[in-house]
This record gives C-alpha cells, sequence and structure tokens, in this order.
C-alpha cells in the first residue's frame, strides 16, 4: 500500500487494511488538532486507490476489515466512492465491513437515498470526532459545526442503517466551562443515540493554536479528578434509549471505562466515583498518549 504521510486510524480499526481514498482534512483548523496540520487536502486518483486495492488482493489471503481515510473520507461525492466500494464488494468478498472518517458536514450535504446507497455498497460504520455538545465550545475550539449539525449527521447515519461512532474530548473546555461541556454532551449523546461513543482525554501538542492558550493562561487545564468529574457529569445527562457502546480506553485517558448505555452507567458512574477517591487508579502522566 502506498502511503502519502502519517496515517491515523480509530483504535477500533487496528486490524484493518488502511485504504487512503483522500488525502488530509477538508476542515484542518481545530485549535487541538495537528493531525493533518502538514497536508493540503485532494483527492486521489482512483486508478491509484484501485492500484493499491489490486496489490492488496494480491498480498493478503483476507481482508476482512477495510478503513478508508485520511480526515474526512466521506467527503468524496458519491460517484466517486461507489466505483472504490464496488471494487472492494466484488474483489474481496470476505471483507465484513468498511468503515470511514466523517465530518457532519459530509454526512448532512448528502442525501437519504445517497447515505443509504453507501451504506448498501458495504459502509457499515462512520467515526465522527464532535468533541463536545456545547455550541461555545465548538465555537471556541473551531469545530466549524454546530451541535445541531452534529445530531442531524449522526442521526442520518442511524437512519440509513449504518451505525455511527462519536468521539469526544474530555477536558476540551478546561476549568472554566468543564460543566457546560459536560452537560451538554452528555444531552447531546442522548438526541443523538449513537450506536458507540468513544471518550479521549485532551493533550494538546506543541505547534497548535490550543497550545499557546494553555501557555498564556487563557485555557486552564483540569486535574485528574477534574476529568473524572466531568465524566461524571457528562453520564449524569446521558439517557440513550437504545444500547450504546461507551469506551474510555484511549491511551489519553486515565481511567478506563467500557460499558453499554444505558444498562451499565451506574456501574461506570461508581467505577468513576472510586477513582476520584483513589489516585492510584489515574494513569501516570509519562503514559498518556494520543
Amino acid at each position: 500500500m502506498r502511503y502519502e504521510g502519517d496515517i491515523y486510524r480509530p483504535p477500533s480499526e487496528a486490524y484493518s487494511l488502511l485504504v487512503q481514498v483522500t488525502i488530509g482534512c477538508t476542515h484542518n483548523k481545530c485549535t487541538f488538532c495537528k493531525m493533518f496540520k502538514n497536508k493540503k487536502f485532494r483527492v486521489r486518483a482512483l486508478e491509484e486507490v484501485l492500484e493499491d486495492l489490486a496489490w492488496a488482493r494480491k498480498t493478503y489471503r483476507r481482508v476482512e476489515r477495510m478503513f478508508l481515510c485520511d480526515g474526512d473520507a466521506l467527503a468524496l461525492s458519491n460517484r466517486r466512492l461507489m466505483p472504490i466500494l464496488e471494487y472492494i464488494k466484488e474483489n474481496f468478498p470476505e471483507c465484513e465491513r468498511v468503515t470511514i472518517y466523517g465530518r457532519a458536514n459530509d454526512v448532512n450535504k448528502k442525501t437519504e437515498e445517497e447515505m443509504k446507497e453507501l451504506f448498501d455498497a458495504g459502509i457499515t460504520m462512520v467515526y465522527i470526532g464532535a468533541e463536545s455538545g456545547s455550541d461555545e465550545v465548538l465555537k471556541a475550539v473551531n469545530k466549524g459545526v454546530t451541535r445541531q449539525e452534529l445530531i442531524d449527521a449522526v442521526r442520518k447515519i442511524e437512519d440509513c442503517g449504518m451505525q455511527a461512532s462519536v468521539t469526544f474530548i474530555s477536558g476540551l473546555a478546561g476549568k472554566d466551562g468543564w460543566e457546560d461541556h459536560a452537560i451538554q454532551t452528555g444531552t447531546m449523546i442522548t438526541e443523538m443515540n449513537p450506536s458507540y461513543v468513544g471518550l479521549l482525554t485532551l493533550i494538546v501538542e506543541p505547534n497548535v493554536p490550543m497550545y499557546d492558550d494553555i501557555q498564556s493562561g487563557k485555557l486552564r487545564l483540569l486535574s485528574p479528578e477534574e476529568v473524572m468529574e466531568e465524566t461524571l457529569l457528562m453520564l449524569e445527562h446521558t439517557n440513550v434509549e437504545k444500547t450504546c457502546v461507551l469506551r474510555s480506553n484511549h491511551a489519553s485517558n486515565y481511567v478506563s471505562l467500557r460499558g453499554d448505555l444505558p444498562q451499565d452507567k451506574e456501574k461506570m458512574m461508581n467505577q468513576l466515583r472510586t477513582a476520584m477517591n483513589n489516585k492510584d487508579m489515574f494513569k501516570n502522566e509519562l503514559f498518556r498518549a494520543l
């Protein structure tokens, strides 16, 4: 496979074949993110993508999962995506799932019929970075979408038969906005009712705008105990109707949570309360990573 620059994938795609159909991110302006700062967005030529898939077919006996990257490959029109999906379906009959990164704008621009067409062609899950349920926080981090746009996108994904995996970032609002961030995120998850929710914890690297905010004192980071309190408040305001798999087991997290909402809500809240009173449960800062 030929890759341009660093390649990023969701943790759950660790064993998937990574197929780069676009380069970079169409937005690329979030203040906390440096993933695609060294790339200018462009679409790879279809011939290149199909050549890579042909190489993979000759090289690997079985490919059960594929992930289409870079940052928001769903920005491609169906006209550009369908030949790729058709090639996968024809040449990788053993492939059980094809997943993709997408921004809310990508989803909302597509009609319900177009989303259903992609589902029928093999896309089973869309990963969306929501980061926060608060419009104030979304604006502060220059996310480029609103709370309602994110909710609408996730509902459209779920309604067409796909699953949505939505990521939020604990600590994103700092000490001044943590309550709003927690409450609005909890109520957003309730309104979205996604199949999966992933929680990361904020880690800010140099050379992104948010780093300067931290250095100047404009953004004051939460302590591990405060992150637990924020997550607890978020869960208190999360009341989904159908099963939502929640994971907070990313390398950035201080405490790992695994459970299904609403069934395991109280269990996870008790785990957070225990951690708040037992600092030995926190992951050492040295071992946290993006």
